[in-house]
């Protein structure tokens, strides 16, 4: 149904009216069009319209003069008005599913593993004759600055609204940056391109990640390690290798995401200059690992070397550019969500909410995610009124970006409110969340 034509939702305040409640629960109608017609400013004539009866029926149900009982017209009612179907003892409706709950985990076609068939970072040969012009032009190191600062812009705008739409240009410049590098240049030319290749094919494997196409994400990973292998900036092969680690705990690979984020910490402390803020972040994704193992002891140990590490972070420290983003909120909302995993809500829930007042508003990906995650955490512990105004908080920037991730937190929480979805905090959610996030007409149940 096109959106113009979709039927407005019911204020969340009728929906959860006690009188409303009740009139839906024993089908009086008379009451329902009343309340409809006075609370949504829904009139007869509308109502006709859109639950497909005539005028003159609604108007007798109103007054009193008659009944509605047969099954197709009460659904019908149900459909036209948006009264999710439970109120009405009906199955749950198509349409309370909205599409962000729809949608299922997507893997894009299998491709061979990159040493088979070089990765779609690599230009092909039409791409390579038109890159050689290109190359004949004399790099600068202000050329290598404009393209740092391209890739900083691409992660803020990665965080505000997700990578689908910044991908085309992401893996253009990485064509370009891949071209320059089959000329001969001065070493500090040379390396910096291959720094920026690297942290190009990262990000693009961050975008794939983020879209939870798992395949094509790995295939980016490596082509950034042998990148960055190619001039042994170990630091950036720990970044992303931890990338990799984050990855394998969404995919319920536990195992191997420890194995990953070990590696990570190999590598950064077998290079020179490491800085304490890496090899704290390092230690919050060791934890994320442990406590999806279940791993109590280790998870809290990883946890106490973060901050230890955080610590001692000073303001003259040497930072990559792309671990400046873990400020202290970050480890503070990444030490609630290690505590989560465990199960130890109460002691995660005033960290993440903590964190969450602290952190940039701009990022409004992290900001859905760490609200989702602060919600679950409520709920654990029994606070479903608190939940539900968390959640509802983060519809707004869940709506705004384009996330695999996110749904993925908006469904799991979902899913666990399950139980109470009768209650008016739980149906003044899913009111909202239909809202922000319309359904599909005909959609599977989450």
């Amino acid at each position: 149904m096109p959106d113009a034509d979709r039927p407005q939702e019911l204020p969340a305040r009728l929906l959860t009216d006690p009188e409303m409640i009740d009139a839906c629960r024993v089908r009086d109608f008379a009451r329902v069009f009343r309340l409809v017609k006075s609370m949504a400013g829904i009139y007869p004539s509308m109502i006709a319209r859109r639950c497909d009866l005539t005028p003159s029926r609604v108007g007798e149900v109103i007054a009193g003069r008659r009944q509605l009982q047969h099954m197709d017209v009460i659904e019908r009612i149900s459909d036209g008005l948006r009264i999710p179907g439970h109120m009405l003892g009906l199955a749950r409706r198509p349409w309370e599913t909205p599409q962000a709950l729809a949608v299922s985990e997507r893997e894009a076609p299998q491709l061979s593993e990159p040493e088979q068939r070089p990765p779609a970072s690599l230009p092909g040969p039409d791409v390579d004759s038109i890159l050689a012009l290109a190359t004949r032009t004399k790099l600068s190191a202000a050329t290598l600055e404009a393209f740092r600062s391209s890739i900083e812009d691409y992660w803020r705008r990665d965080d505000q609204h997700g990578g689908e739409a910044l991908r085309p240009a992401i893996v253009g410049q990485l064509r370009h940056v891949a071209g320059l590098l089959k000329e001969n240049r001065p070493p500090s030319i040379q390396n910096g391109l291959y720094g920026i290749a690297a942290e190009l094919a990262r990000l693009t494997g961050w975008t794939y990640f983020d879209a939870r196409q798992y395949h094509q994400a790995r295939a980016y990973f490596n082509e950034a390690l042998q990148l960055a292998k190619e001039i042994d900036d170990r630091q950036f092969m720990a970044n992303v290798l931890a990338s990799m680690s984050l990855q394998a705990t969404y995919q319920n690979k536990p195992a191997d995401s420890l194995a990953l984020v070990t590696a990570a910490q190999d590598q950064a402390r077998s290079a020179l200059g490491t800085t304490p803020r890496v090899l704290s972040m390092l230690s919050t994704r060791e934890a994320f690992a442990h406590a999806t193992l279940g791993n109590r002891d280790d998870t809290h140990r990883a946890i106490g070397e973060a901050h230890r590490y955080f610590e001692q972070i000073r303001s003259s420290d040497p930072d990559p550019s792309w671990v400046t983003y873990f400020d202290e909120p970050k480890l503070l909302v990444d030490t609630g969500i290690a505590h989560s995993q465990l199960g130890e809500a109460a002691t995660a829930e005033p960290l993440i909410a903590d964190a969450l007042r602290r952190e940039d508003r701009t990022n409004r990906r992290g900001r859905a995610f760490h609200s989702f995650w602060l919600a679950r955490t409520q709920l654990y512990q029994g606070k479903l009124d608190q939940a539900c105004h968390t959640a509802t908080q983060a519809l707004k920037p869940a709506s705004a970006v384009a996330s695999e991730r996110v749904s993925g937190h908006l469904r799991e929480f979902y899913g666990q409110l399950a139980p109470h979805r009768q209650e008016p905090v739980a149906l003044a959610f899913e009111a909202r969340l239909r809202e922000l996030l319309p359904p599909v007409s005909g959609s599977p149940r989450p």
